[in-house]
């Protein structure tokens, strides 16, 4: 029998993430706290799906560097008719085909790859309307991946790309991105573009 601070350590190993509208609205979920990641906060989440209810519903999501799948989760709870997540841990992609299945939720689909690499050469041809991207911070990642994301074919006409990064930097994005929305919460800034 396990001992209580070796219960309490796996407990530790594990992460949660609380859906918070939609469907599946206070449904919480599991997934390893793995190199640190943390889901986007409910105010954050909450903030970033008022603004964009007016083009949720029947979009065609990408999450990159999906991490504990928050915010793709979410845009499945609120009525996005597809999700693919891109995550390049086995442990996070084991985690997100468990809760999908959890959730039965259909139109999740998850690949387990590093963005960049996808991004050259991208398993579906469907465009996207909405791309959520939380990169690892300082890691320079913000623009090669919205520089990638751009000449991918993706991105739908009028997309909105949502994008996380250090409340002390401002991200370089392609000149026909245009910043429409932007909050800080601490050291962490958020920021949705429109792209013509």
């Amino acid at each position: 029998m396990a001992s209580r601070n070796q219960r309490r350590g796996r407990r530790n190993d594990q992460g949660q993430v609380r859906l918070i509208g939609g469907e599946w609205r206070r449904r919480t979920l599991t997934f390893p706290a793995v190199d640190g990641v943390r889901p986007t906060p409910d105010r954050v989440r909450e903030t970033l799906f008022n603004w964009l209810m007016p083009v949720l519903p029947g979009s065609h999501c990408l999450d990159l560097f999906a991490g504990s799948g928050a915010l793709g989760l979410e845009a499945l709870s609120r009525g996005a008719e597809s999700v693919t997540f891109v995550e390049q841990s086995a442990d996070l992609s084991r985690a997100l085909h468990q809760n999908l299945a959890t959730l039965e939720a259909r139109g999740g689909s998850v690949t387990r790859q590093d963005v960049l690499n996808w991004l050259r050469t991208p398993e579906q041809t469907r465009p996207c309307r909405i791309v959520f991207m939380d990169p690892p911070f300082r890691a320079g990642l913000v623009e090669p991946v919205c520089q990638a994301l751009a000449a991918s074919g993706l991105l739908a006409d009028n997309a909105r790309v949502y994008v996380e990064h250090e409340s002390d930097h401002e991200p370089s994005v392609p000149p026909d991105w245009t910043l429409a929305r932007r909050k800080q919460a601490g050291q962490v800034a958020y920021s949705l573009f429109e792209v013509a």
